[in-house]
């Protein structure tokens, strides 16, 4: 699932190309795609793109005050042509949910993998009546953004510190990956309570918060679309090398195994050299 840092440089990306160009049709393949029926599609064929915006993790181009927004979910993303075909993209033929064609020629698709179809667009007058960036919490990479500000957000917090920074409604942008190297850099349990952390470990994961998201922006600015997937796993320290060396202290990367995900960590910079009880892998073993 592309996160903060990925959805950032998708939306440079954007701007980039779409920079005086117009909208000159909005086809969709996957008529579940589209969650809005007002404005039609139609409404978007030969306004010009002003410009490419950031909520979190939704995209939002906005096309002369109508706004093409969403969220790429899971198994979503965006595939990007200079020279688009001319032939209307059909239901049900590919993994083609939808399709943007712009005045030079050029546009994207947007595409999902997979049976579970998550991936979502709205096409509204103000992106905050897409019902997800409305219930968005702050961005973590902005100016106000402060310790001060984190440090009471986290105050009476009695839950888990790794799935409080996936929260959209507590944070927006960060998720399972990203979540896991901050609490890495910042060697924090993933378990560990919120409310119940000392100030110097708040300090400690604030400065882990917005300097690992800043420099997997800066990793990933610049980058076309199609190498961005790449560039997120070869960055990972910890997520997705389950079994592999730390790259800090050379213990091994363990994991705990959820219904439908799970998370990376290193005991001996995390834990204490303690493994975490793993539920699934436990039950496995008997």
């Amino acid at each position: 699932m592309p996160e903060l840092p990925e959805v950032q440089a998708l939306v440079d990306f954007l701007a980039e190309r779409t920079a005086g160009l117009a909208i000159t049709g909005v086809e969709l393949a996957s008529f579940s795609v589209l969650k809005t029926f007002n404005p039609p599609p139609q409404a978007l064929e030969g306004v010009p793109v002003d410009g490419v915006h950031r909520h979190g993790k939704f995209l939002d181009i906005d096309a002369d005050g109508t706004h093409l927004v969403f969220h790429l979910a899971r198994a979503g993303w965006l595939r990007w042509s200079d020279q688009l075909p001319t032939t209307v993209v059909r239901p049900g033929k590919s993994t083609i949910a939808l399709r943007v064609r712009l005045s030079d020629g050029s546009g994207f698709d947007l595409t999902e993998a997979g049976t579970k179809k998550s991936l979502a667009a709205y096409i509204v007058k103000d992106p905050a009546e897409v019902p997800g960036i409305a219930r968005l919490g702050p961005d973590p990479l902005a100016d106000d953004f402060t310790l001060e500000r984190f440090r009471s957000m986290l105050e009476g917090r009695r839950t888990q510190i790794k799935g409080l920074l996936r929260d959209q409604e507590f944070i927006a942008g960060v998720g399972n990956a990203y979540s896991d190297e901050i609490l890495h850099v910042a060697k924090l349990s993933p378990f560990a309570i919120a409310g119940s952390l000392a100030p110097e470990v708040v300090d400690r994961l604030y400065a882990a918060l917005r300097e690992t998201l800043q420099g997997a922006v800066a990793t990933a600015s610049g980058k076309p679309a199609k190498e961005l997937k790449d560039a997120k796993r070869a960055g990972m320290r910890v997520h997705a090398r389950t079994g592999e060396p730390c790259p800090v202290c050379g213990d091994t990367v363990r994991e705990v195994s959820f219904a439908d995900t799970s998370l990376q960590y290193c005991p001996t910079c995390q834990t204490g050299g303690k493994p975490l009880a793993d539920r699934r892998m436990s039950r496995l073993l008997k």
